[in-house]
């Protein structure tokens, strides 16, 4: 049996239970209202009468997450949210939750660390946690102790009870294909070029970019007269830290590149596989993408032959002159200063592939399967997401063939509608006054008239 007693402003729930060793033990748990210890004592009273009670933890947080990553993260997680969530766990959530009793952490001491995490400064970037990192926090926290709860450390999830704090999705910049088109025809870089023509043409994530070797790309004169150019994504190029590797005992890791630097360095570039199975794929190319990639492939044998036995051959199609890999940040700064070259407003390489898809989408009207195929997405619905970036002139067009077909067929006459201006085709025009002999010579003639 459990009873309750009130001690200042909190109700404490008093029972005994006997703990791994056959000690009997008496425990108090705190609550803020009558109501809330009421309802803990019944569940108390339940499980021990059904013989379901799970005894107090005496593990805290910090000494229950090293078991956790062993057992748990090395066998689910990837290296990149390896880092990830031990940069989380050691920054935000071990100084202010490592030191509780895993059943010690209530539903209202996850809402007062998630208020205080707010007011804290963010040690990975200038100003305070944002509701972006905190939502990360929450998942891996709601994760961890789902885990607890299955191996019977605790009998429930206290993050199970707390909304998962609201983030707001910021809309990044993405370029047109007309803006593509003007930074393709501004870019001199030859690697940067292809790299962005991969990433919109194919759909590719940056690392798939990167990771981009030569005997993945079919480009023979075969295939080109059989229209079948095209290039298998089987593995990414990724910056991965050394010691998330060791942990991992290098899971998914193909390829390790040698260290190219003199100074140590706590990371290393790596091949491995892709992000899901569905991102292994064939993607059909372009055929002036293909030609454009064999004049890169000329341009590479060229330096090849310049550095001789200084040349680092790893078969990458997007690589440094001398051949070692082209690190993602090579990539970002060549975007970044061809951005400004072209007046172009800044957007992430990533966007690229957001334009893509949603240009696919509007080329073949809306098939998902056909570009979720591209793109390597799990689900179609992560494609319908992407859906929403499609451009505003399409919208507005949705606009005018809704008027069109409804307004102006039953309700003309309701209200007086203001027309719009109509804009002149100045090429349409110009490509009219050039067919017609007869209209050029009256236009020439109107003209010298004054």
């Amino acid at each position: 049996m459990a009873s309750i007693q009130k001690r200042k402003d909190k109700y404490n729930v008093i029972y005994y239970y006997t703990d791994k060793y056959g000690k009997v033990k008496q425990k108090w748990e705190s609550f803020r209202t009558l109501r809330e210890a009421r309802k803990r004592k019944a569940e108390v009273e339940l499980q021990q009468a059904d013989r379901t009670f799970i005894a107090p933890s005496t593990t805290t947080l910090n000494e229950f997450w090293p078991t956790y990553v062993d057992l748990y993260g090395c066998n689910k997680w990837s290296i990149s949210t390896m880092e990830k969530n031990t940069a989380l766990f050691k920054a935000y959530i071990s100084p202010y939750l490592g030191h509780y009793k895993l059943d010690e952490i209530r539903p209202i001491t996850i809402e007062q660390y998630y208020a205080n995490l707010k007011e804290t400064e963010n040690t990975m970037k200038t100003g305070k946690v944002s509701s972006r990192v905190i939502a990360e926090i929450h998942r891996v926290l709601r994760c961890t102790f789902n885990v607890a709860v299955k191996w019977e450390y605790i009998q429930n999830n206290p993050f199970l009870k707390v909304d998962t704090p609201k983030h707001e999705y910021e809309k990044r910049e993405i370029w047109t294909a007309n803006q593509i088109a003007k930074a393709l025809e501004v870019c001199e870089d030859p690697k940067l070029s292809i790299a962005i023509q991969l990433a919109f043409a194919c759909s590719l994530r940056i690392g798939e970019v990167l990771g981009l070797t030569w005997d993945n790309v079919h480009i023979s004169d075969d295939d080109f007269s059989n229209n079948d150019t095209h290039i298998y994504i089987k593995q990414q190029l990724e910056r991965a830290r050394t010691d998330a590797l060791e942990k991992l005992n290098n899971k998914d890791v193909l390829f390790i590149f040698p260290q190219f630097e003199e100074r140590k360095n706590a990371t290393r570039l790596v091949l491995k596989t892709p992000k899901t199975d569905s991102s292994v794929r064939k993607i059909w190319l372009p055929n002036t993408l293909a030609c454009f990639l064999k004049q890169w492939k000329e341009e590479q044998n060229k330096y090849k032959e310049a550095y001789g036995d200084k040349y680092h051959n790893y078969n990458l199609v997007i690589c440094q002159p001398n051949g070692i890999p082209c690190d993602g940040s090579v990539i970002r700064k060549g975007l970044s200063k061809l951005e400004k070259e072209a007046g172009l407003p800044h957007v992430v390489f990533h966007s690229l592939r957001h334009t893509s898809t949603t240009y696919k989408l509007k080329l073949n009207n809306g098939d998902i399967k056909a570009t979720q195929g591209d793109t390597g997405h799990s689900q179609a619905d992560m494609v319908m997401d992407l859906y929403s970036h499609i451009l505003d002139e399409d919208r507005r067009v949705n606009a005018q063939r809704f008027e069109d077909s409804f307004y102006k067929q039953n309700m003309e006459n309701y209200v007086e509608v203001p027309q719009a201006s109509k804009k002149v085709d100045i090429d349409q025009v110009l490509e009219k006054i050039k067919q017609d002999p007869e209209l050029l010579q009256l236009l020439i003639a109107t003209l010298g008239g004054d």
